[in-house]
């Protein structure tokens, strides 16, 4: 029997069967991320995971259904992980730049060098383009929940007079557009910037964000004085 036919609907794993059913994603990750979708097996991964290849068919159906339920455990995790680090956005920053740049290291740090987050990043660049349809849980819930969650804070701000921003999805797209930039290139090699480089990377994605951002400078005291009113 071929991989790609479904033997039995998909079930969802028992209260007892959580460890095993976590154990089977995982398995799953590790085979897909370093052979890709093509070159996994169903036999690959039940021996990665210590379990039968029956266990895997029963709680997944087919290798295009455990490949799914991979990617959106993944999201789902990043997700939680981008969600956690929301909790410290600086509302009322006394110092703007300091602030919002220790968050960008912390959304650098806890959302895009952990695990889940490699191994999704992995998946995206080498299957992505041939197999678009197995990524349609990250497309709904991935990039756009983190531009839709920063976008509501950077709205915020703005309301509080700390920020400039008329559209606020915009720049939350722009704001992670320019902390990933220094992190490409380790990105597509699969590698780990020093801290010294992530804190440097994200200051830098900083100032630039608030020179398009940030709220107008005062004038200068002569200037200010020129311009009361007699």
């Amino acid at each position: 029997m071929q991989e790609s036919e479904q033997i039995g609907r998909p079930v969802p794993p028992r209260r007892g069967q959580v460890a095993k059913h976590a154990s089977v994603l995982d398995a799953a990750a590790a085979v897909f991320c370093r052979d890709g979708f093509a070159g996994a097996s169903i036999d690959l991964i039940a021996a990665e995971a210590g379990v039968s290849r029956q266990t895997i068919y029963n709680h997944h159906g087919d290798k295009e259904a455990l490949f799914v339920a991979v990617v959106r455990e993944m999201t789902e995790r990043c997700n939680a992980g981008l969600f956690s680090t929301l909790t410290t956005f600086p509302d009322r920053p006394r110092d703007l730049e300091a602030e919002m740049a220790a968050f960008a290291g912390r959304l650098v740090r806890n959302c895009l060098y952990n695990r889940d987050g490699g191994a999704l990043r992995k998946l995206i660049q080498s299957e992505g383009e041939r197999y678009p349809a197995l990524f349609a849980a990250w497309r709904e819930h991935g990039p756009g929940t983190a531009w839709a969650a920063i976008a509501a804070r950077f709205a915020r701000l703005a309301h509080a007079g700390y920020l400039r921003i008329e559209d606020p999805d915009l720049a939350a797209r722009q704001f992670l557009a320019l902390i990933h930039a220094d992190f490409h290139i380790s990105h597509m090699l699969g590698t780990r910037p020093a801290e010294a480089e992530i804190d440097v990377g994200v200051m830098n994605a900083v100032r630039t964000f608030l020179r398009a951002f940030g709220p107008a400078a005062p004038p200068p005291p002569a200037l200010a004085q020129r311009a009361r009113p007699n």
